[in-house]
């Protein structure tokens, strides 16, 4: 079963797509822009603002789904310059905390509206996100 999820605790879609889709046990959340919940859509200012804005996001469409960021699979950051890296590591580290996701950051062109972050994620959700913290090991 596919399940189209939304929340108002994120900016809803200006286009046609879903903020995620539940589907066999993830969650796929759809690429999240700086913006704050609401018809509000202007840009906070700098970056480190942007990425938290970007990850409280996340943090409230996994939530509707019924997962976390605790349960996070995949994380893909976009930045439109690689010299915004460090800062965006000190915010995604300091709101991860013990959660580990693959993580992929992609320097890429201008982002729409002139964010300076744009993040997508997959993340598990209900049964299968069961024993997840017991499956975590360090591989030598």
């Amino acid at each position: 079963m596919i399940e189209r999820i939304e929340t108002p605790r994120a900016p809803l879609p200006a286009g046609h797509y879903s903020q995620a889709i539940k589907a066999n046990g993830f969650v796929f959340v759809s690429g999240q822009l700086p913006f704050a919940p609401g018809p509000d859509r202007q840009l906070p200012d700098g970056i480190e603002a942007q990425a938290r804005q970007c990850l409280d996001n996340l943090a409230a469409i996994l939530q509707a789904s019924g997962s976390s960021v605790d349960q996070l699979v995949s994380v893909q950051l976009f930045i439109p310059d690689v010299a915004l890296w460090a800062k965006v590591n000190a915010v995604y580290e300091a709101f991860m905390g013990a959660a580990r996701p693959a993580r992929t950051v992609v320097p890429t062109r201008d982002l729409h509206y002139g964010a300076l972050i744009e993040l997508n994620a997959v993340a598990v959700v209900g049964a299968a996100a069961v024993g997840i913290g017991a499956a975590v090991g360090v591989v030598d």
